[in-house]
């Protein structure tokens, strides 16, 4: 687990996570058969997408991904810069309490 997260990654993704020693499920593409990651969103188990594609297949995933992403309403992070950033504020809540004001209690 990672920030309380359980991941989720496609062959080569999961692959390379484990030699980091990061814990890691693995989940087939869309065109790998199923149940793959599409069914895993529409399913609720994914609460954040990280997905890079690269190639002309991973171009056709990435249709049906964005699509599932979007229509279940879970954040996509589509570069690595941006995924870094998401997992730093996330860390950062879960350390960190914020207060919220409303603009009639700041200006009080």
């Amino acid at each position: 687990m990672v920030l309380g997260f359980k991941l989720v990654a496609t062959k080569g993704t999961a692959k390379y996570l484990f030699n980091l020693g990061i814990e890691v499920d693995e989940v087939l593409k869309v065109h790998e058969g199923r149940p793959n990651i599409e069914d895993s969103i529409r399913s609720g188990l994914i609460q954040l997408v990280i997905n890079t594609p690269v190639g002309s297949q991973a171009l056709h995933d990435d249709a049906y991904l964005r699509r599932a992403s979007l229509e279940y309403n879970i954040p996509t992070f589509t570069t690595i810069p941006g995924a870094k950033a998401a997992l730093q504020a996330i860390k950062s809540l879960r350390l960190n309490k914020i207060d919220t004001l409303s603009l009639q209690e700041i200006h009080n």
